[in-house]
């Protein structure tokens, strides 16, 4: 026999229905931490971390360098410590040769470290090269090494800042041509990514330009990218593709260049300068995305860490973040995209080294090193679900199509409203950084989606190469209500499709 249900069960009954559905609205907006979350490591005692460079053994330790010149291995089985080497200055990056044998790029030459008697402890410091110049400045850092495929190393050359002078001793021939600006480059091969051939074992020159090259990286088709920092002739973070020969814009370095006339740099007009150089494949937009990009690095981990293999990360100082980059190729011409990728995981700054251990997770070593930053080490876990987020935006001849990792909700996707487009470009100038110039909003004419949902393709009213496309756009959902994680991408228009 049913029993009546009183007034006061009715409302209840009423209310805990309406909540659980409240409930479960809420719950749809899901955020990173569904998909992805952040482990800080303990670190030994007395250890300062100001991460310089990360590798992984073939046993799979990690082997870690940091500014006050330890090399420290870990294993993450026992989550045991150990000092491999000491004495180092300022090391900024390291490669693991094998189980008992280490490269390491530390400011005054690239050093070969080995143990030798097993005991996991040094035991032998050799010189690989030291063929480029130091004037004893604060700022000449050293950067690298990266092997390519055949077995190169490349690195990169910080120049020196007029913010502090140079020592009574130097090495390399001096030459006092570009002292003058806020950075130069008095000893050979400052403001270069330089290659060591393995063959010859000789340091190569390979490319000019460059202000602040803290971070070096392959694409999946081998294509080396190298990044640099907003500064004088940098009016915004910058990434380049890197080919050899080829000047990127930093003035100091043109007097290293074998047929460089002997004159100033500065002396050059700026238009001339411009016509010079090489542009950047993605810029980042100053405060939009980041400040200070650092080391770029290729995810192959098989999808071990969600839906981006074959795309590249980069880290960034001083937001707690890392970035995403979407590439493409436009008159045999690298630019693109970038997009916020990390943020609410619990990352901290200063997220200055990256590498993929074997189980495809994602260890970052932080460093502030008097900036903007944090000290430590974190590990990132993809969780094995994948999030709606953008995976591509390519240039189409009167628009951008934008691809997404799942299908999105056609009737929300295709308002034209949900999609605000903003132009502007950085000057390239001797001042340091630059604002936004000729900023403008670009209309969007139409809207269409892919059968599958997967695909938007936006008609804009202008397309205009030289500029930075700033897309924001509404919450775009799947059919069952998953929200886009990134609603800001930014994307470097170099070339137009011919």
């Amino acid at each position: 026999m049913t029993r009546p249900i009183s007034l006061l069960r009715y409302f209840l009954l009423i209310f805990f229905i309406v909540s659980a559905s409240t409930y479960v609205v809420v719950a749809q907006r899901d955020t990173i931490t569904n998909y992805y979350e952040t482990e800080q490591i303990k670190l030994p005692k007395g250890l300062r971390a100001e991460t310089g460079g990360l590798d992984f053994m073939p046993d799979g330790r990690l082997v870690a360098c940091f500014h006050l010149g330890e090399v420290m291995t870990y294993n993450p089985k026992t989550k045991v410590w150990k000092k491999f080497a000491e004495g180092l200055h300022d090391p900024l990056g390291v490669v693991a040769v094998s189980n008992s044998e280490i490269l390491v790029m530390q400011r005054p030459e690239l050093t070969r470290i080995k143990d030798t008697n097993g005991d996991g402890i040094a035991d032998v410091y050799e010189t690989v090269t030291d063929d480029f110049g130091m004037s004893g400045n604060y700022h000449e850092f050293a950067f690298g090494p990266l092997k390519d495929r055949d077995g190169n190393y490349f690195i990169a050359l910080n120049v020196a800042s007029n913010g502090a002078g140079i020592r009574p001793e130097i090495r390399g021939t001096y030459d006092s041509l570009s002292r003058e600006g806020r950075m130069y480059s008095c000893v050979p091969y400052r403001g270069w990514v330089m290659k060591y051939n393995v063959k010859t074992q000789k340091l190569e020159p390979y490319a000019s330009g460059f202000r602040s090259p803290n971070g070096l990286g392959f694409d999946a088709k081998g294509r080396l990218y190298v990044s640099d920092n907003q500064g004088d002739w940098r009016g915004t973070s910058p990434l380049y593709h890197v080919e050899k020969g080829k000047f990127y814009g930093h003035v100091a370095s043109l007097i290293w260049e074998k047929d460089f006339p002997r004159i100033k740099p500065l002396s050059l007009p700026v238009e001339k300068l411009d016509s010079m150089r090489t542009r950047e494949a993605i810029a980042f937009p100053h405060t939009e995305i980041a400040h200070s990009v650092t080391q770029p690095l290729l995810d192959n981990t098989g999808g071990k860490f969600g839906p981006f293999t074959g795309q590249m990360f980069i880290g960034e100082m001083d937001y707690p973040r890392l970035v995403r980059l979407l590439f493409e190729e436009i008159n045999g011409q690298m630019q693109g995209a970038c997009v916020a990728f990390g943020d609410g995981t619990g990352l901290l700054k200063g997220n200055n080294r990256l590498v993929f251990d074997k189980n495809g997770d994602l260890w970052v070593g932080h460093n502030d090193h008097g900036w903007v930053g944090d000290e430590g080490l974190s590990r990132i876990h993809w969780k094995g679900k994948v999030p709606l987020d953008i995976m591509a935006m390519n240039l189409s001849s009167d628009g951008f199509d934008l691809t997404f990792s799942l299908p999105v909700d056609a009737a929300v996707a295709s308002n034209p409203s949900l999609y605000k487009f903003q132009r502007y470009y950085y000057k390239y100038h001797r001042p340091y950084g630059s604002p936004k110039t000729d900023i403008a909003d670009v209309a969007v004419k139409e809207v269409k989606v892919s059968p599958d949902g997967k695909k938007v393709s936006i008609k804009l009213a202008e397309l205009k190469a030289g500029y930075v496309y700033d897309l924001k756009m509404g919450e775009l959902k799947t059919p069952n209500g998953q929200l886009l994680m990134n609603r800001a991408i930014y994307y470097t228009l170099n070339q137009l499709r011919k």
